[in-house]
């Protein structure tokens, strides 16, 4: 392809708008633009990485059985309703009414789909099991787009549905896929680490998340150096490190007034203290009942790990009149000494506290001087809290480390969350009728391709792994329009075509300057350079991208140096 003939808008400066490096490099490069927020076109460049990265997809699932299809994006609502996902997803759910007043959603993911198909169409465990896929255009109504594809309202994904008869196959697939996704991001060139993950609103019983270390990802990679564990800090298990505190006589509670105080920060400066001396106290509700849950000022809930500890579908956080029918107070003013009548559960990370500072359950009150057992007692102490920098691998007890990383694909097992409610059953041997067991396996194909260029760029632009370029070499001619120049390029650049090597030829009449600065912003993994050196010596420049290296060649061995470096 020549550059003439080709549309690479390419920027000279970094858009305004753009906050990490991926969105800044794609919009550069020509690889996007931005029509609304969390809307983009796919340009030519652009959509010939989509393009490399779903043939890697379906390669390696292909291998693997499973089976492609391509599925509507318009869904009607009624099957979301039987689900029980239509209120669940709510606002995510990018919803409409057509003409005849019926309802619709764009949609954000396919099980109730698919489950519909099988059930539909398969019968008996003969038929099982099975494996479908599709990559699709996806739509979700997030609040804040950013990070340009990254996080994104409509985007490119691959997801994929396993149906079994047995809870030994399901796994066994499970297995199957997470080797799978682990060979698709390597072919990539992405180090995309697998961690236990919350199932969210996909529902299911297990989780992994293959997460790419990168400073623009807003999943946090939680991580043990010793004993190897890894997990999305929502869900990772952790060891609070010993409270050092000098042996303190215990106080009797004293009430004090809080007007108009609330917040922990606030009250800390209220009360001169760090918000490590507080016990929050949140009321919420769970498998149709309240529930109360205690921890430290200065830790998060992680609503993932109260689900599992509860065993519950969903936790989430009281009304107002539910915590005002509970603590008879606002909400703001809520503790536990004086609650009775409801399970208290309580983090880790409030064991060890010696004349803490809560709520009084009384409006603008609070007590300081609150201790466990003497005050109030807590039914069960569990690890609900979201896992920070110096908590300890509830594993080994090593320190655990935090990272930045972009979540690519995760896999899940559903088990019958689907197939029960939209009856997608099976007879076995025996003639009984079994709801089918489910796997779900997602890959955010436009997301890898902003991964990629978050881990291979430099100040000059991107770096793509030779297997996602959308090019492997570029020919860059300087002085095109001279003779000896011209017939050189031209006689490369057929025969690597002749060869099936995907090359673009930069023969635009611009400056050598603005040809090299291009074409270290495309990225294109393989540069020949026809210029100065071959006018005075004959020999042609072959530089890799990658690292900057570049050997002088002679104009016949161009055609098989780069044949080896691409390993054709």
């Amino acid at each position: 392809m020549r550059w003439s003939k080709y549309f690479i808008p390419t920027l000279r400066e970094d858009p305004k708008a753009a906050e990490v490096t991926s969105h800044k490099l794609m919009l550069r490069a020509g690889l996007i633009q931005k029509l609304a927020g969390g809307l983009y076109s796919y340009l030519p460049l652009g959509l010939r990485v989509i393009n490399k990265v779903s043939r890697i997809v379906r390669r390696e699932l292909n291998k693997r059985g499973a089976l492609e299809l391509l599925m509507p994006v318009l869904q009607p609502k009624e099957i979301w309703e039987k689900s029980g996902r239509w209120e669940t997803m709510g606002p995510l759910m990018m919803r409409f009414t057509n003409r005849e007043e019926k309802c619709f959603v764009l949609g954000p993911t396919h099980e109730e789909i698919i489950t519909g198909i099988v059930a539909k169409s398969i019968r008996s465990y003969r038929d099982l099991p099975k494996n479908f896929y599709q990559i699709q255009t996806k739509f979700r109504d997030e609040i804040r787009p950013r990070f340009g594809v990254i996080r994104a309202r409509e985007f490119i994904m691959k997801d994929g549905y396993s149906f079994h008869a047995t809870e030994e196959s399901a796994n066994r697939e499970y297995k199957i896929m997470y080797q799978a996704y682990s060979d698709i991001f390597k072919r990539c060139g992405l180090e995309a680490r697998p961690i236990e993950a919350d199932t969210g609103i996909m529902g299911g019983r297990q989780s992994h998340e293959f997460t790419v270390p990168a400073a623009a990802g807003e999943d946090i990679i939680v991580s043990c150096s010793k004993c190897g564990y890894s997990a999305n800090a929502e869900l990772a298990a952790r060891r609070m490190a010993p409270v050092r505190t000098e042996k303190q006589t215990i106080l009797k509670m004293e009430e004090v007034n809080t007007p108009d105080m609330k917040k922990v920060d606030d009250l800390a400066r209220f009360f001169r203290c760090g918000s490590d001396r507080f016990i929050k106290t949140l009321i919420y509700e769970a498998n149709g009942k309240p529930v109360v849950v205690l921890a430290r000022g200065d830790i998060d809930i992680s609503e993932a790990k109260l689900r599992m500890v509860l065993g519950a579908g969903d936790a989430v956080l009281a009304g107002d009149r539910v915590i005002e029918g509970v603590t008879g107070a606002p909400v703001g003013f809520a503790g536990p000494a004086g609650l009775a009548g409801i399970e208290i559960i309580a983090d880790q990370s409030i064991q060890g506290l010696v004349n803490a500072i809560t709520g009084a359950n009384k409006k603008d009150k609070h007590i300081k001087n609150v201790n466990i057992e003497k005050d109030f007692k807590v039914d069960r102490f569990v690890d609900i809290g979201i896992a920070r920098e110096g908590d300890l691998c509830r594993q080994c007890g090593e320190e655990l480390k935090l990272s930045p990383g972009i979540e690519v694909g995760q896999v899940f097992k559903l088990g019958k969350k689907y197939s029960e409610k939209l009856g997608a059953v099976y007879l076995d041997k025996k003639g009984n009728i079994n709801p089918m067991i489910m796997g779900c396996y997602g890959i955010g194909i436009s997301r890898t391709v902003a991964a990629i260029v978050e881990c291979h760029n430099d100040k000059n632009g991107i770096k793509w792994p030779v297997s996602v370029a959308p090019f492997k070499v570029l020919i860059i001619a300087i002085n095109y329009n001279k003779p000896e120049i011209k017939e050189a390029s031209d006689s490369i650049y057929n025969n690597l075509e002749k060869e099936g090597i995907e090359v673009l030829f930069d023969d635009r009449e611009e400056t050598a300057g603005i040809k090299f600065k291009d074409g270290d912003l495309v990225g294109i993994p393989f540069q020949v350079v026809v210029g100065k050196k071959y006018l005075v010596s004959g020999m042609i420049e072959i530089k890799k991208r990658a690292d900057g290296c570049s050997e002088q060649v002679s104009i016949e061995s161009v055609v098989p140096e780069i044949k080896k470096r691409i390993g054709q």
